[in-house]
C-alpha cells in the first residue's frame, strides 16, 4: 500500500474527474486519479464537441445553466485558442416547424397564441438568438445576424425552400484532446494520473479512505466519484440507502461522413419531433452529424451507434440538404452515454444537463464527493465547485483556473494564423495539412515534436496518413498515450485515414516504447 495519505482521491479520468485532479493539484493539494481505461475513452470523447450554452435551453427557461456554459465557453475559447476555435452555425427557417409540446414556452404559447397550432414562430427563434446573445455578453464571438439562403454560400447545400435563416456563434472544441491535455497540466502541477487501473474496492478507516485498485492500494483524505455514466451506481453500490434523484442514461450518437459542403460553417438544424441536429465541419474533408438521444437502461461500456440511430440521423438531415444523405455513406460512428437527471417532463430533451453534488459524510469523517451529470462546457466551473463543497476537509486555496492555459495554447486566438505560417516556415518540407493539424492539435508544441528536423525523414517511422514516430513518442510520454486506439481516434483523429492494419504495427512500437 502506498503509506502517504493523499488529499484527494478521484474516481474516473473523463473530463470532470481529470478537471477536478488539474484544479486540485494547481492549489497545491495532493491528488490522484485512477481510470480503468483510457483517458475520455467514453463519454468525454464523444460528444458533439462544443463549448455552448445550450440554444435550446431556453425553450425549458433554464437560464442560469445557459448563463453560465455561455460565460465558460469564452473562458475556456481563451485558455485552449489551439483545440478551440470560434464556428459560426447557420440556422434555416422552416414555417412549418413544431415546438416541443412538452416545455414552458409551448405551453404559454398555446394558451396565448392557439392559432400557432404548436408552430415554432420566427419571431420567437429570434427572441432567443438575441436572448443567447445577451446572456453570453461575448467580446471574441460575433453576434447573431440574417442570412439570405438563396444568395449566400451558405444556403447552396440547402434546398431551394429555405430562403431565410439566422447565423449565430458558439465554439467547436477537440474533446479528448481537453481532456489528455488537462492530465498532462495536472501530472505536471504534481498530481498521479493512473490510466488502465481499475478502482475495485473503498472503505472508510476512521478519517481517511483506503482504496484498492488493480494495480495498487492507496490513502486519501477524501474520495471524488467522478466515474460518469457509472457515478450513479458506483455511490449506490457504496451505500444501499442512498438515494439521489431520478438518473436517466441517455445514449448520444453521431455519424460522420464526407464533407457536404466546401464552406466552414455548421447548420443548427430544427426537427419536425422537436430535436434539434448538427452538422459540424469534422477534420477538413469530413461532416458530423447528430446527435441522438435514447434512453438505455444500463451504461453499456461499448456503446454503438444502431441501424435504427443511422436512419433517423440520415432522414433529419436530408430534410434540410439538397443532396440526400444515406446510411451508406457513414465512414464513422461514435456513441456516448450521458447521464442526465429526470424531471417532470417526458421529453428526453427535456432532462436536466445541469450537475449536482452528493456530499456523503460520516460524523464528519471521510467525505465522498459524488458527482453527477454536467456537460463539456461546464467542466471548469463543475471542478471549481467541487473543490468548495470538501473545503471543510482540505484547505483548498483560491480558484485559479479561470485565466491558465492548457499546454500548448499560450498564445492569444488573435495570434493564430500567424503561429500557424511561422510553424509551416520553420518546417518547409510539411505540407499544409499536416502543419494544419498538428498546430490544432498541440498549438505551441508542435514545435517540440518537431524538433530539429530538416526531411520528412527525420520525423522517423510513418504509421499511416502524417502520423510520425517523433508525435507517437511524445504522446506515450506526455499524454498517457498506451494503445493504437488512444493515438488513432482520441489524441488524433488520424484513424479516419490509415488502414486498420496500421493499428497492429503501431501498438507494436508503442509497447517497445513503455518496454
Amino acid at each position: 500500500m502506498n503509506k502517504k495519505v493523499l488529499d484527494i482521491f478521484v474516481i474516473g479520468g473523463g473530463v470532470n474527474g481529470v478537471a477536478i485532479a488539474r484544479d486540485a493539484a494547481g492549489r497545491g493539494l495532493n491528488v490522484a486519479l485512477a481510470e480503468k481505461g483510457d483517458l475520455a475513452s467514453k463519454t468525454s470523447s464523444n460528444s458533439t464537441k462544443l463549448f455552448h450554452g445550450g440554444l435550446r435551453y431556453l425553450e425549458y427557461l433554464n437560464f442560469s445553466l445557459v448563463k453560465e456554459g455561455l460565460k465558460e465557453r469564452e473562458i475556456l475559447l481563451k485558455n485552449m485558442p489551439h483545440i478551440a476555435l470560434p464556428m459560426r452555425f447557420i440556422m434555416p427557417l422552416d414555417q412549418n416547424l413544431r415546438i416541443n409540446s412538452k416545455t414552458p414556452v409551448s405551453r404559454f404559447l398555446s394558451i396565448i397564441m392557439p392559432w400557432l397550432r404548436g408552430r415554432r414562430p420566427n419571431w420567437l427563434i429570434r427572441l432567443g438568438l438575441l436572448l443567447y446573445d445577451k446572456l453570453g455578453r461575448a467580446s471574441i464571438l460575433h453576434s447573431t445576424t440574417a442570412v439570405d439562403l438563396h444568395k449566400s454560400i451558405e444556403g447552396k447545400p440547402l434546398k431551394k425552400c429555405f430562403s431565410k435563416g439566422y447565423e449565430y456563434s458558439d465554439v467547436w472544441v477537440d474533446d479528448s484532446r481537453l481532456v489528455s491535455l488537462m492530465a498532462r497540466d495536472a501530472t505536471e502541477k504534481g498530481a498521479l494520473i493512473m490510466t488502465q487501473n481499475e478502482v475495485i474496492g473503498f472503505e472508510r478507516a476512521k478519517d481517511i479512505w483506503l482504496i484498492k485498485t488493480s494495480k495498487g492500494s492507496f490513502k486519501a483524505r477524501v474520495l471524488i466519484n467522478a466515474s460518469g455514466p457509472w457515478s450513479y451506481q458506483l455511490a449506490r453500490g457504496f451505500s444501499e440507502e442512498f438515494e439521489f434523484g431520478k438518473l436517466r442514461l441517455v445514449k448520444g450518437s453521431h455519424i460522420v461522413v464526407k464533407k457536404l459542403y466546401e464552406h466552414e460553417k455548421a447548420y443548427f438544424l430544427m426537427g419536425k419531433d422537436g430535436r434539434v441536429m448538427f452538422s459540424i465541419p469534422f477534420q477538413k474533408d469530413y461532416t458530423v452529424l447528430g446527435t441522438t438521444e435514447v434512453i438505455i437502461d444500463e451504461g453499456n461500456e461499448n456503446p454503438k451507434c444502431s441501424d435504427a440511430e443511422i436512419e433517423y440521423i440520415c432522414k433529419f438531415v436530408t430534410d434540410y440538404f439538397a443532396k440526400p444523405v444515406l446510411p451508406s455513406d457513414v465512414i464513422w460512428s461514435y456513441s456516448g452515454i450521458r447521464p442526465l437527471f429526470e424531471n417532470e417532463s417526458e421529453s428526453n430533451t427535456a432532462l436536466s444537463r445541469d450537475y449536482f453534488f452528493d456530499l456523503n459524510e460520516e460524523k464528519g469523517s471521510g467525505p465522498l464527493l459524488n458527482i453527477f451529470g454536467g456537460k463539456l462546457t461546464t467542466h471548469r466551473k463543475l471542478a471549481e465547485k467541487a473543490l468548495q463543497k470538501i473545503n471543510n476537509y482540505l484547505d483548498i486555496g483560491n480558484d485559479w483556473t479561470e485565466k491558465a492555459n492548457l499546454p500548448g495554447g499560450d498564445f492569444n486566438l488573435s495570434e493564430r494564423s500567424e503561429l500557424i505560417d511561422k510553424l509551416s516556415s520553420d518546417f518547409s518540407f510539411l505540407e499544409k495539412e499536416t502543419v494544419n493539424r498538428l498546430f490544432n492539435n498541440y498549438g505551441l508544441d508542435a514545435w517540440n515534436i518537431l524538433g530539429k528536423a530538416k526531411s520528412i525523414s527525420d520525423l522517423g517511422e510513418c504509421f499511416g496518413s502524417d502520423l510520425f514516430s517523433s508525435e507517437v513518442k511524445f504522446l506515450v510520454k506526455y499524454e498517457y498515450a498506451r494503445s493504437a486506439d488512444d493515438i488513432l481516434w482520441r489524441r488524433t483523429k488520424v484513424g479516419l485515414k490509415v488502414a486498420k492494419t496500421a493499428s497492429k504495427k503501431l501498438n507494436l512500437y508503442i509497447q517497445q516504447l513503455l518496454s
